[in-house]
């Protein structure tokens, strides 16, 4: 298995974009996945990258890369040096990341590296990150697949209450807590304006019925943080998408940071299996 690591990709947005890229040289006839993290996420959290080394055996390429505006920097990719950064994220920003990285597929560094490939690309997305994989691969024809593991089925569910919501206009400034790294991290209140002023583009159900290509919904029945009707919402706007339940599996499928164990859990498992059984599917 080859794994180039601390691909720096130049974000529209004045800042980086890192990727890694995983594969296997003789393979033959090989898709890509390109991977996108969820919200306070990174592209190694945890056991990512057991998952996309399973992937990688299961006959994929794999993309991962940090979103452009994750907090992270090249030298400090795990923990949020750039809290700047992750304060003026926004939803098109992170679409905008998505372009840049299917550009560079098309005609760039990574390009150079994918003599395998068969020019297929499906887009996966975990929690909010599954959310923008299903609004760019709505907009996007050189995605061929989508899969959201976990994903939301609205993004103005990120927001607060109305009253905090007013607070965070007045102060500009909303400020959460990182329960990993016990950093206080600000969000602008320009995020709230993006995302009003493109609420249509921005609009998961519309995306889900909007759809052109086959979409797989995987969701765990006892997810903590984005409720299992979340995924059902997105089944119910394309009836001809596919949905799985992971049986008590909660948001991360087993998963957590740091992740010390050298095989998967058993929710993840499942997920890549029934991940790998779609992807292949004619």
């Amino acid at each position: 298995m080859k794994n180039i690591e601390n691909i720096e990709l130049e974000g529209k947005n004045g800042r980086p974009i890192l990727c890694d890229l995983r594969f296997d040289e003789k393979g033959k006839d090989q898709s890509l996945i390109i991977f996108c993290h969820g919200f306070k996420g990174f592209k190694d959290w945890g056991h990512f990258n057991l998952i996309a080394d399973q992937l990688v055996k299961n006959g994929f390429i794999v993309l991962k890369f940090n979103f452009s505006h994750n907090g992270g920097t090249m030298e400090e990719p795990i923990d949020f040096s750039d809290l700047e950064a992750f304060g003026e994220n926004d939803f098109i920003k992170e679409l905008n990341d998505i372009e840049v990285v299917l550009n560079d597929v098309e005609n760039g560094f990574v390009s150079k590296k994918l003599v395998n490939w068969n020019k297929k690309t499906f887009l996966i997305g975990h929690s909010r990150g599954g959310g923008v994989a299903i609004l760019k691969a709505n907009e996007d024809p050189r995605i061929h697949k989508v899969v959201s593991w976990a994903g939301v089925s609205d993004l103005l569910n990120s927001l607060p209450n109305s009253r905090n919501l007013k607070r965070w206009k007045e102060s500009g400034v909303y400020w959460m807590k990182n329960s990993r790294t016990y950093q206080d991290m600000p969000m602008y209140y320009n995020f709230v304006e993006i995302l009003y002023a493109n609420k249509e583009r921005l609009d998961i159900k519309s995306a889900c019925e909007g759809l052109k290509i086959p979409q797989l919904i995987i969701h765990g029945s006892s997810d903590e943080s984005v409720s299992f009707l979340e995924g059902k919402k997105l089944q119910s706007w394309n009836r001809d998408a596919v949905f799985f339940e992971i049986e008590s599996a909660g948001h991360t499928f087993g998963g957590k940071h740091p992740f010390e164990e050298t095989s998967l859990p058993e929710h993840s498992k499942i997920m890549v299996e029934k991940t790998t059984e779609f992807l292949n599917a004619q």
